[in-house]
């Protein structure tokens, strides 16, 4: 026989393992439409009526991912980005969202569990630590002696997008030998869903 408490267990446990997968299928198929009917729409004007099949916008925007990181790997089109990427930065809205973007970008793609990407945790004075990663090593562009010796240090929340950038000093910041997918997966999930490996 049910009980009230058994059936709700059950009915929990079905939506912990059906979430997480569904928000990834959803999110994937998002991203999979929006391509579609975007490249889709561009190569229904350039073909001819009959010849699109559906399928066309997604194979034409990871063929541009592919040809873009391609041409990225010759100095002259560096270059010709980097100039862009100049114009971009002079757009007074455009290059917080840009820049913001790409910045966080390059921290998740770029980062190591050592060397500037450091995962780390920080006692604070009512004994309470935190789990961090030092985002730059060199603050001397602030121009302020009030960072001098200190690093920035981003904590993130749990479970929303945001966080907390911080000036230490270095030598209060315990270093962990932890890649900073896991760290990252602990910290945003408040730790509930990390599994021991």
């Amino acid at each position: 026989m049910f009980s009230l408490r058994k059936i709700n267990k059950t009915f929990l446990t079905g939506f912990v393992a059906l979430l997480p997968i569904t928000a990834t299928v959803y999110l994937f198929v998002w991203v999979m439409g929006a391509a579609e009917g975007f490249f889709g729409s561009i190569i229904k004007v350039v073909l001819p009526q009959n010849w699109y099949l559906p399928g066309m916008g997604v194979t034409a925007t990871l063929a541009l991912i592919f040809v873009v990181g391609l041409l990225m790997e010759f100095l002259l089109i560096k270059g010709i980005a980097a100039k862009f990427e100049t114009m971009i930065y002079r757009v007074p809205l455009v290059k917080s969202i840009y820049g913001a973007t790409r910045e966080f970008l390059s921290f998740l793609l770029d980062g190591k569990s050592k060397g500037p990407r450091q995962v780390v945790t920080y006692t604070f004075a009512n004994k309470i630590t935190m789990m961090g990663f030092i985002t730059k090593r060199d603050l001397t562009f602030i121009k302020s002696d009030a960072v001098a010796g200190k690093v920035a240090v981003y904590f993130p929340l749990s479970y929303q997008i945001g966080g907390y950038t911080l000036m230490l000093p270095a030598e209060d910041l315990m270093p962990l030998d932890m890649p900073m997918d896991q760290a990252m997966r602990f910290v945003m999930t408040a730790g509930i869903i990390e599994k021991e490996k």
